[in-house]
């Protein structure tokens, strides 16, 4: 008696299967690569800043100011978050999850986990001889022409910044506008009348205004030598004059000198 076999012939996958499940598999295995590069991200983007009250309490605003109202006191022992800092003001948060402003003098008063004082850039004497940047405005003259001038330092040291400053003269016979980079150092920081030096290079471009000849515009390197003195005057702002001895590298066979002088208003932050 024969027996009959019959078999169930084996399909293998297609290529395009494989290439399917392949790249399924690359998708997936990047998004958690991903994932795990963001969650450090995300989880220390929801840290802030914990102090604890040693006052007997602590007064939590709707707004930055004393005329606003109270939304929580905060007894002693108690904590808050630092979410962010507007002016004299600080926005908190709560243990049981109440936002407010509490002022920069309350705040003076609370510790850090480590029993240490919260200490801060107060905006005032103290923050003027330490402080991380500076800006301020100018009007002056640039070897005859009428200048308007913009500077930002970031400091180094209490002593040491770096400077990058834009400005734009106009004058009788040319416009232009010139961009500084370069040192500025402070010899005594805590006087309220400071002396400074700055040394740096930059660029100069030159826009000669219609005349009977065409003259073409030019762009010239530079390199400038300064000195000045810095006011405190009030909070946040000082006033502060400056020379500067700009040294023009034209591509003519003599190089030309500039002087520059100007007088303007900063603030620290």
């Amino acid at each position: 008696m024969a027996h009959s076999t019959s078999t169930i012939p084996l399909i293998p996958p297609s290529r395009s299967t494989d290439r399917r499940r392949f790249g399924a598999g690359w998708s997936l295995a990047l998004l958690l690569c991903v994932a795990g590069l963001l969650a450090p991200v995300a989880q220390a983007a929801k840290e802030y800043l914990q102090l604890f009250v040693a006052e007997p309490y602590l007064e939590l605003h709707i707004g930055p100011g004393r005329g606003y109202a109270v939304t929580q006191v905060v007894p002693r022992g108690g904590s808050v978050d630092v979410l962010y800092r507007r002016t004299e003001w600080f926005r908190v948060r709560s243990e049981r999850g109440v936002e407010g402003w509490v002022s920069q003098a309350d705040m003076a008063l609370t510790t850090r986990a480590d029993g240490s004082l919260f200490t801060f850039d107060f905006g005032n004497r103290a923050g003027y001889q330490s402080h991380h940047w500076e800006s301020g405005v100018f009007a002056g003259d640039f070897g005859g022409a009428t200048l308007l001038s913009a500077y930002l330092a970031r400091s180094l040291t209490d002593q040491l910044g770096v400077e990058f400053t834009a400005s734009q003269f106009l004058g009788n016979a040319s416009n232009g506008y010139t961009l500084d980079l370069g040192l500025s150092h402070v010899f005594a920081p805590e006087w309220r009348l400071s002396p400074f030096v700055t040394l740096g290079t930059g660029m100069i471009h030159v826009q000669p205004k219609v005349t009977l000849v065409q003259q073409a515009d030019r762009t010239d390197q530079t390199a400038y030598v300064g000195a000045g003195l810095r006011y405190y005057w009030t909070r946040r702002f000082f006033v502060r004059a400056e020379y500067r001895s700009h040294l023009v590298f034209t591509s003519r066979n003599a190089n030309e000198e500039i002087d520059e002088w100007k007088l303007g208003l900063a603030f620290f932050y």
